[in-house]
């Protein structure tokens, strides 16, 4: 009898595979639009940088003019009392988000927003940036640290600089023990085993005289969870070039 597969059991959400939801120690969005962000700029001052478990990059909370509290991303060279600002006249400075219409050609940026006021979806991991390439009239174009460009509403917003914690990789893990454990706080799991090494019962890649996947390699998004492995819904394969 074979196995339900790793995707299978990460599905069922049981402890092992548990979401690292619960780690978050808050929802890290830009505050909802008013008028004092659409006509000025609303001024604040970073009171303590904390460390989130669920999250590559720290995190720094900031207490606003208006009374109000909030965790933003970090970026790098932030400090305990400095000054950020917020909204269409917010000056270009590390940790100062505006709308992308407002920033600079070639300016590193991060926290971006899919649709205005969605809170910022794109680029949020530790020692990443996009750098913005142009603004069109009814379009900003950014190229994304995958190097990819993609075009954004110039209404969107995103933080001037870079996610603080660059550097998170560089270290290596020397045992294995040590990746278990880092992968283990996100309910992931470090070490797998190859489809291609598994019986045919327990994989779909699995069987035959030798090790080889036996048929194509991507599946697509529709397939039922037994099935779906390998490259699924791949829009190309291969070796770019």
């Amino acid at each position: 009898m074979g196995k339900r597969l790793i995707h299978q059991r990460r599905g069922r959400g049981t402890p092992a595979y548990r979401s690292a939801s619960h780690r978050f120690k808050d929802k890290i969005q830009y505050r909802s639009y008013d008028n004092l962000e659409k006509e000025g700029s609303l001024k604040g001052k970073v009171a303590d940088i904390v460390h989130d478990p669920g999250r590559s990059a720290p995190i720094a909370l900031v207490k606003f003019e208006n009374g109000e509290n909030k965790f933003i991303l970090a970026p790098e060279s932030i400090q305990i009392d400095d000054d950020i600002e917020c909204g269409i006249s917010a000056s270009i400075s590390f940790g100062n988000s505006l709308p992308l219409a407002e920033i600079p050609e070639g300016t590193p940026i991060y926290n971006i927003e899919n649709r205005p006021g969605d809170g910022g979806r794109f680029v949020r991991s530790s020692g990443t940036y996009a750098s913005l390439i142009t603004h069109d009239a009814d379009k900003a174009v950014i190229e994304l640290p995958s190097g990819e460009l993609k075009s954004f509403n110039p209404s969107c917003r995103a933080t001037v600089g870079v996610v603080a914690g660059g550097g998170r990789k560089d270290k290596p893990f020397l045992k294995a023990g040590k990746r278990w454990h880092a992968l283990k706080a996100k309910g992931k799991k470090s070490m797998t085993v190859r489809g291609v090494a598994m019986n045919a019962v327990d994989h779909p890649h699995g069987g035959g005289n030798r090790q080889h996947p036996g048929r194509p390699t991507t599946i697509s998004r529709h397939a039922p969870p037994g099935r779906k492995v390998g490259s699924i819904a791949a829009k190309r394969t291969g070796k770019r070039r």
